[in-house]
């Protein structure tokens, strides 16, 4: 369990989720025992600190529920969690970890650091902690308030040095806003004042800055009868004599300049992503591309880094991480540092710490390509440069987002059909001259193989040899026809199945199990229907006999699939549009590979039959009441998967269950139609259900067995 006091207190569990504590006196009672740092607080003084002189009739024992309650929101949180909370005589106390005590080791190490980058790197994370006054919603509560002044104290001394480093770095006219409002703010801290004197006059306004010191003697005098300290009146002094010591050391050395790659090909498509993209590091400090594979993340960061690197004094580097081994925080270190010419070695954690103090306060871009492998040590190296360094700003590509407070993630999306086309007709011109294309092949090829980038260009590589209409027509067997492929760049960009391999690598055995059975659904399907095909089904109360599946051991529990599906969400893998799920063509081809393999190809397609009858039977029941109008419009959303369903029926040679559902779609197929006569006549001409007249072959036939209306 971690604790946030550094601003408005805050729980949440090590997975950082959010830990909701009910009642303002039970989250009074976390922050006094917070406030004590692990130390047993008495009862009495508990007592006295939540209610004053008012205490309640039974003192002791109302403190007791109040104990109880923050023991039960801990657990209900995380398991076990309950246990923090400790009874010790003569009280009670707190474990867990704060944001305080990492602000304080951060502020520790800094003492300790020799190198004037890295104490300013170290400073600056640990400033990064704080988000308000310390116990801001209760910082007058007596337990409280001495732990919130020492932690106040704590900040401003840490401000203090973080200043005077940073003059020692050569960092002096950006600092005198800053300076100036925190001398405002605190009229008595002569530091501030010396500093924004030192800060002043390296930025040649001497007049100014023995202002400063001026202003200082005459508040000093009239409020506290006092002078300046003796170090605040020789600064002064030096000022007068312009002491060569005050002035503007060497500026640290920079990274090695860079030339980002330069882009083979043009851009096609992305105008729109391309400017929202440009005009997001002025308000964003991490933004992340997240896609499918292929879906041309990197060719847009590549492109938006050339539109911004004029921007950037400090430089734009690219850092290509295709090639570091899964999970390494080490290799990752390394291979941002050697592209920024840093070579030295020293572990993750110094190598980190070497490139935040190299970059510094300069304005840098680093773009950090193909992320998804090694997502966890890149977020820990972005977490630490971002909170190193104010000026840097971070691009990065990868297929899920990292996960830090204040990234911004935009979805690259397939091309539209229109830059489809433009693309592969674009790269296909490039194999050959003259080649004639029949714009309505082209338009079925860049549907069919989802408008994705990579799969275009793969495509269009073949027409020379195929033609487009061959191509089009052998485009069920994509990943054998799309397997001649790139000689250049990461081995998993240069075709259309190593693409979807190098995401299928990464899955959990769970993740994969939905991925591949979320194969059989047909133009996508609701969370419902995920659960009851994906993972063991769950008969429906009162449903029709027969339905059941034996069991199946180690099988998914419905109840995870929420979470799993949204993994493959965050993973690009499956695309949500409003409550529905839908595979891209190429990954249901390449996850209906897969099912084949797994050997559960049959046991699914059956679930997925029974699903879509359990449901037209539902429907059914609701064919003559004011609800009716919503099942019509959930079985328009499920045509495709209707006929599906009808087909896999058919496959496993179930004749019954194809009877049930034929039967219980001849009311929607009438109402559908809008047809006096009913059947298929009155359906547009391409409605999914008009598209196979067989629905209609056995209608008439009753559903066998009843089925529970409130389904």
């Amino acid at each position: 369990m971690r604790f946030a006091v550094l601003g408005p207190l805050e729980a949440s569990t090590d997975g950082g989720r959010a830990v909701r504590v009910p009642e303002l006196k039970v989250r009074a009672l976390l922050a006094c025992l917070l406030a004590h740092h692990g130390r047993a607080v008495p009862a009495e003084r508990l007592i006295e600190g939540l209610w004053g002189a008012q205490p309640p009739g039974r003192p002791l024992g109302a403190l007791r529920a109040r104990v109880s309650q923050l023991r039960r929101a801990f657990e209900e949180a995380e398991p076990g969690a309950r246990e923090l909370v400790v009874t010790r005589p003569p009280g009670y106390l707190v474990g867990g970890d704060t944001d305080a005590r990492r602000f304080q080791e951060a502020v520790e190490r800094s003492r300790a650091a020799a190198e004037p980058g890295e104490r300013a790197a170290l400073l600056a994370e640990a400033l990064s902690w704080w988000r308000g006054p310390a116990f801001a919603d209760f910082a007058d509560v007596p337990l409280v308030r001495r732990a919130a002044l020492r932690l106040e104290e704590q900040r401003l001394a840490a401000l203090e040095d973080y200043a005077d480093v940073r003059l020692e770095l050569g960092q002096d006219t950006s600092q005198i806003g800053e300076l100036t409002e925190l001398a405002a703010q605190h009229p008595s801290r002569e530091r501030f004042h010396a500093l924004l004197m030192r800060a002043l006059y390296r930025s040649g306004r001497q007049a100014d800055a023995l202002e400063v010191y001026r202003a200082l003697r005459v508040r000093l005098r009239d409020e506290l009868g006092l002078d300046p300290g003796p170090e605040v009146v020789a600064l002064h002094q030096a000022i007068l004599g312009q002491d060569p010591g005050l002035r503007r050391p060497p500026r640290a050395p920079a990274p090695v300049p860079a030339r980002l790659p330069q882009p083979l090909t043009e851009l096609v498509g992305r105008d729109e992503a391309l400017a929202e993209l440009v005009a997001l590091p002025g308000t964003a400090r991490l933004v992340t591309l997240t896609g499918a594979g292929g879906v041309g993340k990197s060719r847009l960061a590549l492109e938006a880094a050339h539109r911004l690197a004029g921007g950037f004094d400090g430089g734009a580097y690219m850092v290509e991480l295709s090639g570091v081994p899964a999970g390494s925080p080490t290799d990752v270190a390394d291979a941002v540092a050697a592209a920024l010419g840093l070579r030295d070695g020293g572990g993750a954690a110094g190598q980190g710490e070497r490139i935040a103090a190299a970059l510094g306060t300069r304005r840098t871009l680093l773009v950090l390509d193909n992320c998804e492998h090694v997502v966890e040590p890149v977020a820990k190296l972005a977490e630490l440069l971002l909170r190193a360094g104010p000026e840097t700003r971070l691009l990065a590509t990868s297929r899920e987002p990292l996960g830090l407070a204040g990234e911004v993630v935009r979805q690259v999306p397939p091309l539209d059909g229109a830059a489809a086309a433009r693309l592969f007709v674009l790269r296909a011109a490039e194999t050959g001259p003259g080649l004639t294309m029949d714009a309505g092949v082209v338009e079925t090829i860049c549907r069919r193989l989802d408008g994705i980038p990579l799969a275009l260009e793969l495509a269009a590589a073949r027409v020379r040899s195929l033609g487009v209409r061959v191509l089009a027509e052998r485009l069920d067997d994509r990943f054998r026809l799309l397997s001649a492929g790139r000689r250049a760049g990461p081995a998993h960009q240069r075709t259309l199945r190593a693409a979807i391999d190098w995401s299928w690598e990464l899955l959990t055995a769970p993740e994969r199990v939905v991925l591949r059975r979320l194969a059989v659904q047909a133009g996508g399907c609701t969370l419902e229907a995920a659960e009851r095909v994906c993972a063991a089904p769950v008969p429906i109360p009162g449903g029709p006999p027969g339905d059941a599946e034996p069991h199946v051991p180690q099988d998914l529990d419905p109840a995870d699939v929420v979470d799993l599906l949204g993994r493959l969400v965050d993973r690009s893998l499956v695309v949500r549009a409003g409550e529905r799920y839908r595979l891209l063509e190429s990954v249901a081809a390449y996850a209906l590979e897969r099912l084949r393999e797994a050997g559960e190809h049959e046991r699914v397609l059956r679930r997925h039959a029974i699903y879509y009858t359990q449901l037209a039977e539902c429907a059914e029941a609701y064919r003559s009441g004011p609800a009716r109008h919503h099942w019509v419009r959930r079985l328009d959303a499920e045509a495709a998967n209707l006929r599906a369903a009808l087909e896999s029926a058919r496959l496993l040679g179930d004749t019954r269950l194809a009877a049930r559902l034929t039967g219980s779609l001849g009311w929607y197929r009438i109402q559908s139609g809008r047809a006096a006569g009913g059947g298929l006549k009155g359906l547009p001409a391409d409605h999914p259900l008009r598209r196979d007249g067989d629905l209609g072959t056995v209608a008439g036939i009753r559903p066998a067995g009843g089925v529970d209306a409130q389904h």
